[in-house]
């Protein structure tokens, strides 16, 4: 048995809980998923580079201040996913949408939508922390803000509140004139999420953010997600089955473009609909 095997069937409690895979997706599964009001619905959703499908229809409910895990094998559309979800795929050149991600029941992909109001709106964390490095740390906060033409009077209020809230401020308060790219890689990607928060988003996008930490960062980027869960939506593409179940409320299984399944996270570890969800999260491929 490989180790996520193992460490799925500890999530479980009993090894023995593999479902038959010919048995029905719960009729109960629905009325689980309305426990939150919806933040973004996606509707038919596909994504193309050039000819290149690489999303097939994708039908996904988000629901308001919860964390969505999105889980797949590489190359099944998890990043190009988030990435429709702030209209960041359209800058990619031939890349193109077609369907809707409504945002509180608006299309973001509507005429008239712009899309930066989107992405201030939409915040989005990459995988690698990319703060900029001729800037110092409280530049780097403050500097969504002046790309998008907003005020910083208050800057060093934001600052401090933005730091405060991915527990930063007590380690570089005394030390803000520094270069960002001179932090620890959890300390610039927690940097990465403050200058996020201070643009205020209420959706927060991450993309692999702990990819490129080591278990100590990774913790603390874990602990920092369930506090941000309270006030921000919280979408984060991952490819460690330990961290989905951890940090997730919902989960949602992408495969070859395709969304296979998406229910609460203790239900797609513990009692999958799907047999390919199974087999994913059990190791037998990915």
């Amino acid at each position: 048995m490989t180790a996520i095997a193992s460490s799925i069937n500890a999530f479980r409690g009993v090894a023995s809980s593999v479902p038959d895979a010919t048995r029905p997706v719960e009729t109960a599964a629905q009325s689980r998923l309305e426990v939150a009001s919806k933040k973004i619905e996606v509707e038919k959703l596909h994504a193309f580079f050039g000819t290149a499908e690489v999303l097939k229809g994708i039908d996904l409910p988000i629901y308001s201040t919860k964390v969505t895990a999105i889980i797949g094998p590489s190359g099944c559309g998890k990043s190009t996913f988030v990435r429709c979800i702030n209209r960041m795929h359209e800058v990619t050149r031939n890349a193109r949408t077609t369907g809707r991600v409504l945002l509180d029941g608006r299309d973001i992909y509507a005429r008239n939508v712009d899309a930066v109001t989107v992405r201030r709106r939409v915040g989005m964390v990459f995988q690698k922390p990319n703060p900029f490095p001729t800037m110092n740390i409280r530049d780097n906060v403050l500097a969504g803000l002046r790309l998008n033409g907003l005020s910083t009077r208050d800057g060093e209020t934001i600052v401090e509140q933005s730091l405060s809230r991915v527990a930063l401020w007590d380690e570089v308060k005394d030390n803000l004139g520094r270069s960002g790219a001179s932090l620890s890689g959890g300390q610039q990607q927690r940097l990465c999420i403050a200058r996020c928060l201070a643009l205020e988003p209420e959706v927060i996008l991450m993309d692999e953010p702990c990819s490129a930490l080591d278990p100590i960062a990774t913790a603390r980027v874990e602990a920092l997600i369930n506090e941000l869960r309270e006030r921000y939506t919280i979408v984060i593409v991952t490819h460690n089955m330990q961290q989905a179940a951890r940090v997730a409320d919902f989960t949602a299984f992408f495969y070859m473009g395709e969304l296979v399944e998406h229910d609460q996270t203790k239900v797609i570890f513990t009692r999958p609909g799907n047999q390919r969800t199974e087999d994913y999260i059990t190791g037998r491929f990915g």
